[in-house]
């Protein structure tokens, strides 16, 4: 099955609702956001946005950032509550059993980039403290050698600072930078997953270190 062009009307119209009355306003005052490279995300299509992780913040400003529907993991329990159900289906959520292998978690990414989506991937796979990646995973760059689309790397700078030593959001001033494609692996072989996985951490580190 081929990717198709565009997310659904229903996803698009939901993001941009929630997108430009809470997330971006917040972005750009609270947070006095930055984002650099947003022209480099691609129009339509799936692509595999790479990001580091600092903050429980860090998925909508992600997807704020990139311009379209970004599609993330969510455990499944939170698909059995009826009305949240249906919401976060339609902001691309996707059910992720986290009991078991991480088989149904790639097997759900490349469902919603089938379906034209940006998929969403921390590409340490867990929060780290200062934001840097320090052991990147194997998943993103598995996934897109399965689907042949591209890597797209974003770096959060300023995130890991929202919450220090605070029950309340922070205004700490963020900065979103946006790299350039990344081409996906030509096949599964261990080297070559590794290979591309490194180029997205450092590319992404390099990112970070230019700071504000």
């Amino acid at each position: 099955m081929t990717a198709r062009e565009r997310e659904a009307v229903a996803n698009l119209v939901l993001y941009h609702l929630s997108k430009w009355s809470i997330i971006s306003p917040l972005l750009h005052t609270y947070f006095r956001g930055r984002i650099y490279g947003a022209e480099k995300v691609p129009t339509s299509g799936g692509a595999i946005a790479v990001s580091n992780h600092a903050s429980y913040f860090d998925p909508p400003i992600l997807s704020s950032c990139i311009g379209r529907p970004v599609a993330f993991m969510a455990k499944e329990e939170l698909f059995k509550v009826p009305l949240l159900k249906n919401a976060i289906k339609l902001y691309g959520a996707y059910p992720v059993n986290r009991r078991s292998s991480d088989r149904s978690a790639i097997r759900s990414a490349i469902k919603a980039l089938e379906a034209g989506w940006i998929t969403g991937i921390f590409l340490q796979g867990t929060r780290t403290p200062d934001g840097r990646i320090t052991q990147p995973k194997l998943g993103a760059a598995l996934i897109a050698a399965k689907t042949q689309v591209p890597l797209i790397p974003v770096s959060l700078w300023g995130t890991e600072k929202i919450l220090s030593n605070s029950l309340f959001p922070r205004p700490i001033p963020l900065t979103i930078r946006i790299g350039d494609a990344i081409a996906p692996p030509q096949s599964t072989n261990k080297d070559e997953l590794t290979a591309i996985t490194q180029k997205c951490a450092e590319t992404i580190n390099t990112m970070l270190d230019l700071g504000r």
